[in-house]
């Protein structure tokens, strides 16, 4: 049976000036002038094309380039690469939205030119802190003064900027985040993801915990950050529409949305995965591996747990549709209710506050489903 369209693309590429003490993605450290770059990025060009001549682009409404650090690679490759998307998908489609990850360290005036003249209509920008000591202790390769310029510097072509704010360091104070939230409010970008630290195997940080180096991460804490985050961006008119995601009115990441949503979407590049899914079957794969294949009822049960990601949540009658599938959803869903964790409104389910902040409990429920 054929699959849905594709309406996302998704195009990593996995090269950093340098790897953080916190990272486990699938990036390499490595010069911005290595060969290896090059060769990369004429593999991703002939990628988008093969994917373009057999109709796999044609529904395709969101793009992604992310990384790594695409802006590592410098203008030229970037050029190159954003032409060959230009040329395969029509960007000019009404509400088409084209986001590509940059860090401070490698975004400058003449690129953010470039990128706005090549398509790209959204900027997300890793910034994590603006206190030089958490920056410093996260191995970020740039400081609190090269964030704040980064994000003016975008500001000369791109209304839609977004940041990434990291929570829950050891270490930090809820001032310094505060601080931090503050402060790229005040430069005027229109979407902030605030994410607690995870320690994740294998990575400096995992390491340093295990020698006595640095502090256990403090599940507390963390939620403590993610309500002072909450508070903060909302007194400040950015409306919470993911668990660890806020946007002024309309500056929502509508292909963040589609990983929630159930949209299929295709990954190019290393470590980049693709869903495709029909009535029937749901599969994800990554480097030629597959690493999900869902049926029916799993399908449901995914769609209802990532539908709690949203603060939108689930309709009443999506839950219906789902429990032919899943015959105890219903009264899954309402145990939920009583336990704190749903609210229902106007006829939908939503995370409440708990919900939120005791997330794998609330998805782990929904997922047993299946």
């Amino acid at each position: 049976m054929p699959h849905d369209p594709y309406k996302a693309l998704y195009l990593h590429i996995p090269f950093c000036k340098s790897r953080c003490n916190y990272c486990d993605f699938t990036s390499q450290a490595i010069p911005s002038e290595s060969p290896l770059i090059d060769e990369y990025v004429e593999y991703l060009i002939r990628e988008i094309r093969k994917a373009a001549k057999e109709g796999e682009l044609a529904s395709v409404q969101t793009v992604y380039l992310g990384g790594g650090t695409p802006t590592h690679i410098g203008s030229s490759r970037l050029t190159a690469l954003l032409y060959a998307i230009s040329i395969s998908l029509d960007l000019s489609k009404e509400g088409f939205e084209f986001t590509l990850e940059a860090n401070p360290e490698s975004l400058d005036a003449r690129l953010v030119r470039d990128l706005w003249a090549m398509g790209a209509n959204r900027l997300s920008l890793g910034v994590q802190s603006l206190d030089d000591d958490l920056l410093r202790l996260l191995g970020r390769p740039h400081d609190a003064q090269q964030a704040m310029g980064a994000i003016d510097t975008a500001h000369e072509r791109f209304e839609n900027v977004s940041v990434d704010v990291m929570c829950g360091i050891p270490g930090q104070s809820e001032e310094s985040l505060a601080k931090t939230l503050e402060s790229v409010i005040e430069h005027g970008v229109t979407h902030v993801s605030v994410y607690p630290l995870a320690i994740e195997r294998r990575t400096p940080f995992d390491r340093m915990v295990l020698s006595g180096e640095l502090e256990e991460v403090d599940e507390d804490a963390q939620a403590d950050h993610m309500v002072l985050a909450q508070d903060l961006l909302q007194a400040a008119g950015f409306i919470r529409y993911e668990v660890a995601s806020y946007a002024r009115p309309g500056f929502e990441c509508r292909h963040n949305i589609s990983y929630w949503t159930g949209v299929p979407y295709l990954g190019i590049g290393r470590g980049a995965a693709t869903m495709t899914q029909n009535s029937e079957r749901r599969m994800r794969v990554c480097d030629n591996e597959v690493t999900d294949d869902l049926n029916r009822a799993e399908m449901e049960a995914e769609d209802l747990m990532l539908g709690m990601r949203l603060a939108r949540g689930i309709s009443h009658e999506r839950l219906q549709e789902a429990s032919i599938w899943l015959p105890e959803a219903i009264a899954c869903f309402e145990s939920l209710v009583q336990e704190g964790y749903l609210a229902y409104e106007d006829g939908r389910f939503a995370p409440t506050q708990l919900g939120w902040l005791c997330g794998n409990e609330l998805y782990g429920r929904l997922y047993d489903l299946a």
